[in-house]
This record gives structure tokens, sequence and C-alpha cells, in this order.
């Protein structure tokens, strides 16, 4: 093809190209080459619109890679030649106005278009579609039944692609050992899921592996390459079929996973419930946390928070920490609850975060609560600030801090708990100082107490009073 601007190498294939069509005319026969459309010296619409129906018959009558490349190239001339065109814009304001430039830019578009969709099919889609099988294969989690059905998907696919590739490759190695699939399966049945799933990738990877190897041509080996596609579409469709975790019902998946195991029979409503109160006297945390993961209702929720609360320090497990954590992180005040009666020092950092959050009392409260029972001595210094009667911490909460203190048991905390007894105007706050102060022990620490002995508050002077016999005990021997 030639528009006056091609370059000599391509003027003289032009030429070669009409002497041999002039050839072929003499002979009564007629070339690709003698068919081939020129970009017109003029670019007009009507023009151009004839060039590109040129082109269209041309993508019709296309058989090979070579000829699509070839209507590739004509495609850039026309869009050469629409952009040198001088065509009339349209009007702006007129949405039925025509527009000859985006006419013709839509139908080279839908021609580019074409031409996609007849290339190939290719060795690399079938290497990819079976890559991909594989990876779906390998990241799902099936049940019984549907790992028995993957199999099959499998093993008839490595038998399709084998036969496809009879006169195209060595079937042998295209084709693993059977005898590695029969061995997968004898795993399953002695529950090495694992394996049986490792050996039906591996298969998968040998037939990515050999036809990627062999080279096949677009052209030339295009039938093979349609028969192996039609076998990774079987093999995409068995494995769509098969049977995953997700597609079972919540009752179903606990039913496999083993959780209504405890129950002799369904004797209360629901069973559900039934069979957590025994998990938790049993001590089985994993299947709490599976109830808690699987049954989205209210109700249920509220049980297994509530049995993972009542088994405290039993319920620990770096499992039962994670699930607790990710909810304490989102503020869920039963979850720290559980933390701290778990004494789970692991949550020490997200609470400590949460002590000075004056705008939430209720959470405070847990908070405080959940850090002394932990024991956290990181927290001693922000718990003893929320103590400050000046502070933003209401009246209700600051007594909750002085406990925490207490429960910690950290010497530091002397001092300002010495301070809210002698200086705060709430006598809750006072009393609770008191209490914090025994709980620490030492001398320093119940001397502190003692001296508000004839307190007019009686929740004050009961401390004091309890702090003096504490002093007056004798020291444990030795």
């Amino acid at each position: 093809m030639s528009n006056g601007d091609d370059d000599p190498a391509d003027a003289s294939e032009g030429a070669d190209a009409a002497d041999d069509a002039e050839e072929a005319g003499g002979a009564g026969e007629s070339t690709d080459a003698a068919a081939a459309p020129t970009l017109p010296d003029e670019a007009t619409e009507e023009s151009l619109n004839e060039y590109l129906d040129e082109i269209a018959d041309r993508l019709d009558d296309a058989e090979t890679e070579a000829d699509l490349d070839d209507i590739d190239a004509l495609l850039d001339d026309a869009e050469d030649g629409l952009e040198e065109a001088d065509l009339p814009e349209p009007d702006e304001d007129d949405e039925d106005a025509d527009d000859p430039r985006g006419d013709l830019e839509a139908r080279i578009a839908e021609l580019r278009d074409g031409v996609e969709e007849a290339r190939g099919p290719y060795a690399e889609d079938v290497v990819d579609a079976v890559e991909g099988a594989a990876s779906t294969l390998e990241d799902t989690e099936w049940t019984a039944a549907g790992r028995d059905d993957a199999a099959d998907a499998v093993v008839a696919f490595v038998d399709a692609a084998a036969d496809a590739v009879d006169d195209g490759v060595d079937a042998d190695e295209i084709e693993p050992d059977t005898a590695d699939l029969e061995a997968a399966d004898a795993d399953a049945a002695e529950g090495a899921d694992g394996d049986r799933i490792e050996d039906l990738v591996a298969a998968l990877d040998a037939v990515a592996e050999a036809v990627a190897d062999a080279d096949l041509d677009p052209d030339d080996d295009a039938e093979t390459i349609s028969a192996l596609l039609d076998a990774t579409d079987g093999l995409e469709a068995g494995l769509d079929d098969a049977e995953e975790w997700d597609d079972l019902e919540t009752h179903e998946q606990l039913r496999a996973q083993g959780y209504y195991d405890v129950l002799g029979h369904y004797k209360d409503f629901p069973v559900e419930w039934a069979a957590l109160k025994e998990h938790e006297a049993r001590g089985n945390v994993d299947m709490i946390l599976l109830a808690l993961d699987s049954l989205q209702s209210d109700f249920m929720e509220r049980h297994c928070l509530e049995a993972l609360e009542r088994m405290g320090k039993r319920g620990k497990t770096e499992a039962s920490v994670e699930e607790l954590l990710g909810r304490a992180e989102k503020r869920s005040q039963p979850a720290i609850r559980i933390l701290g009666k778990m004494a789970a020092d692991e949550a020490t950092e997200t609470l400590v975060d949460y002590v000075p959050e004056d705008s939430n009392p209720q959470l405070q409260k847990a908070v405080f609560k959940a850090l002394g029972e932990i024991g956290a001595a990181e927290a001693v210094q922000p718990l003893a600030n929320e103590l400050d009667p000046e502070g933003d911490t209401a009246d209700l909460v600051r007594p909750h801090a002085a406990r925490a203190l207490g429960l910690i048991g950290d010497t530091r905390a002397i001092d300002p708990l010495a301070d809210a007894l002698a200086d705060d105007d709430s006598d809750d706050v006072r009393a609770a100082a008191g209490w914090a102060l025994r709980q620490i022990g030492t001398r320093e620490a119940l001397e502190a107490v003692a001296e508000y002995g004839d307190e007019h508050s009686f929740i004050v002077s009961t401390e004091a009073e309890k702090a003096e016999r504490a002093l007056d005990e004798p020291a444990p021997t030795a």
C-alpha cells in the first residue's frame, strides 16, 4: 500500500505486489496483494469510509496472524489519514449534529476490536487458564465432597489435554504420572487433604509447563490450541461446580467441624446455645470462637462473649486474644472486659490509649478495670493523671482509676493516691484511693490511709480502720 509518504522499501514492496497481482490476473487468479486497499490521496469522509470498507472485507478473509498484522498496519494508515483530513466539526449546540470524525474513529476502533477477536487462540491463553485453575484449586477452601469433585475435574482435564496434543506434543510430557494422583486420593482417604491438593496443583503445573515448552504456533497449531482451551473450559466448569466451604449453610459448616458433637441430643433451644454451654464447661475455646465467627445473631454473639468472660484466664489462647483485640480496637466494651478477665497483657498498649477518653465514661470504666486486672504497670501514670479533680474525667469515673491503681499494686501510685485521699472533694474517690493504698500494702501506703480513722465520711474511715489493723498485725515470719 502507498499513500505517497511511504519509504522506498514500502514502495518497492507495493510494486512487487502489483507485479504479482498482474501476473495472477493474467492467469485468471486473485491474490491478497491484489486486494490490498490504498489510502486515498484526498482524505474525505466518503473516501475514508470506502477505505475502511476494503479493510473490513480484508478482515473477513484473513486466515493467518500475518494477515491480521497487515490489517493492523492498514488501520494505522487510516488513523494517520483521518488525523490529516479536513473534516467538518459538529455543531456543539446540536446534540444530533453529524460528527464525521467521531464516526470514523469509532469505526476504526471497531475494526481494531475485530482484529483482536480474530487473533489466536494462543498457547499463552492455555497456560494462563491452567495457572488460574491451579491458583483456584490451591486458594479455595473445599469441602470433602468438593475436593473429590475438584480432583475429578483435574484428572479429566489432564486426560483431555493429553488427547488434544497427540499431534503437537508428546503426551508423556503433558500427562503427569497417574500413580501420583491415585496416591493423592489415598492420602485424602487418610485425611491428608493438603497433600492431595498439592499433587493436583503439581499436575496442572506440569500441563502448563509442557504447553509453554511446546512452542505451539497460532496458525499451524490452531486446532490443538483450540482443543486445549476447550479442555480448560471443562476444568474451570468442574472447579466452579465443586463444593466450596462457603457454599455450605452455617449449621452445615458447624456440623462438619464437630461443633455439635458434644451434644448427646439437641436438648435446649437453640441447639447452638446448648452446644456453647457444653463447650464452655469443657474449656473448648476454639469451638466458642468458631461459633462467634460463624453465628451472626446478636443472641449468640452475646452468649459467646459471656462464655469467654466467665472462663477468664481459662479462655486465654493466642486465637481468643487476637479475636478480642480486634474487637477492642473498635472500642467493644465486652471485649475489653474479657481481656481484663484473661489478664491479657497483650492488650495493654491498646487499652492505655483509651485511658484519657473523657468523652466516653463507660469506655473509661471498662478500660480502667481491665488494666487493673491485667496488672499493667505501663498504665500507672496515665491512670494517676485521671485522678486530678481539675481534669475532665467525670467524678463517677475517677474512683475506677483509683481502684485500677490498687489492682496494679505499683508503689509509684502511692503519692497520687495519697493526694487524692487528702484533697479530693468526692468521698467516693477518697474511699477508692484508700482501698487502693491498702491493696498496695506497703507500710508507707497503709500509714497514708490509717491517719483518716476519725474521718467524718464513713466509707473513708472504714478504709482507715482496715489500714490500722493491717499495720498492727505482726509481720509474717520467714
